[in-house]
């Protein structure tokens, strides 16, 4: 599910995507034509880099996927419940104690916890059901031609054909999501390239139908991006009652103990060291569920950057470890995806960076919104409320 994540920039046809000159648009058959000739000039076989692209075509069911995207635009604890339901609780416990030794080695090699891991196998693919049947290579082609996001998806062409040299990848044959990830966490082909690991030492790496192939390059994956080991990402908290909500949000970071002295507590268990840098986020206002999260928090934007997802995983992770559910709290009403234009629309106005007119609450629109919310007096808590649209 990376492709939910990924901040959008539309780009208009023909339009360079970087400093290397890598364009997107115009005849579909001319731009393989252009992969090709920079294939060759990577150093790849010419008869490779044919029998790679021989039977390539434009899908326009990918794109069509690429601009439904709508669950994203869910509040926290709507998006939260219908990820997270009975079923996938009880198959990530089972799965935890079938495959043991499997996350026993992830944590051990990589440090990290099988809670994470369980909790991005279950959503990326139901732990492995369902793995996408979208024909990768012309995926990736389609989407890299496409001006949405071509600087995402343009090297992981010559990442896929590298796989295929490799033998990793089946031109014709390999399927999975409509962005071009493969296998049971759902990994584009630079990610596998490099951080995939043969987990169950049979001499080569199926992420479509090994567990600890899957599992063990996910872990490998984390650390590389800079996953700490053994600490903790997320607990749920107790706000106080007056705390400066300004404090809130990811761009503020205190010490564990810093917060414990402004009055913040754990609702079960016990904060990790006092000494641990740590934010607060509150997914859908002061008055829904707060949850304090660490620097591995961080970390996992780099597997998806859409907030509400991480942020989901992240407490789905805890309830596999142990937690309890959340204090789901009353938060005000929020916006729909139109509200949401207008407000980032008047924003982007008053000179705020909002990361687009989508209709998603993302990190950069949460930020815009706090701040706005401070200049006109309101609980500034980067939830946005009809209210704050009216005084807009």
């Amino acid at each position: 599910m990376r492709s939910f994540s990924v901040l959008v920039t539309v780009l208009s046809l023909g339009l360079a995507t970087h400093a290397q000159g890598q364009t997107c648009g115009g005849n579909f058959g001319s731009f393989v034509e252009g992969l090709k000739s920079e294939a060759a000039t990577r150093g790849h076989d010419r008869a490779l880099i044919e029998n790679f692209f021989a039977n390539v075509r434009q899908e326009q069911s990918v794109l069509n996927a690429d601009r439904r995207q709508g669950i994203f635009q869910r509040p926290f604890l709507d998006f939260s419940r219908a990820l997270i339901s009975q079923n996938r609780m009880n198959a990530g416990r089972a799965n935890a104690d079938r495959y043991a030794r499997v996350f026993a080695a992830a944590q051990q090699s990589y440090g990290v916890q099988p809670g994470i891991l369980l909790a991005f196998w279950a959503f990326e693919t139901d732990f492995g059901a369902v793995q996408g049947d979208f024909n990768t290579v012309n995926a990736l082609v389609t989407l890299a031609h496409d001006c949405r996001r071509p600087e995402l998806f343009r090297p992981q062409v010559f990442s896929a054909i590298e796989m295929y040299r490799r033998g990793m990848l089946d031109p014709a044959r390999t399927r999975g999501a409509w962005a071009g990830e493969i296998g049971m966490v759902q990994k584009l082909p630079s990610d596998i390239i490099n951080h995939a690991v043969d987990g169950d030492g049979d001499g080569r790496i199926d992420l479509q139908n090994s567990v600890p192939d899957s599992i063990l390059s996910a872990a490998s994956m984390l650390r590389a991006k800079g996953w700490r080991a053994n600490e903790p990402w997320m607990h749920e908290i107790a706000l106080p009652n007056g705390l400066d909500l300004t404090q809130t949000g990811l761009r503020t970071e205190l010490t564990v103990s810093q917060w414990q002295q402004l009055g913040v507590r754990p609702t079960h268990g016990n904060l990790p060291s006092g000494n641990m840098r740590a934010s607060i986020i509150l997914p859908q206002g002061h008055r829904g569920p707060a949850f304090m999260v660490f620097p591995n928090f961080s970390t996992l934007f780099e597997w998806n950057q859409s907030f509400i997802y991480i942020t989901t995983a992240a407490y789905f992770a805890t309830r596999l470890t142990g937690a309890p559910v959340y204090q789901a709290g009353t938060p005000e009403q929020g916006l729909d995806q139109d509200q949401m234009r207008q407000l980032q629309q008047k924003l982007a106005q008053r000179g705020f960076d909002v990361g687009g007119i989508d209709g998603i609450l993302g990190a950069n629109t949460r930020a815009a919104v706090q701040d706005v919310q401070a200049q006109l007096g309101l609980p500034a808590d980067g939830w946005p409320t009809p209210q704050l649209l009216r005084m807009l």
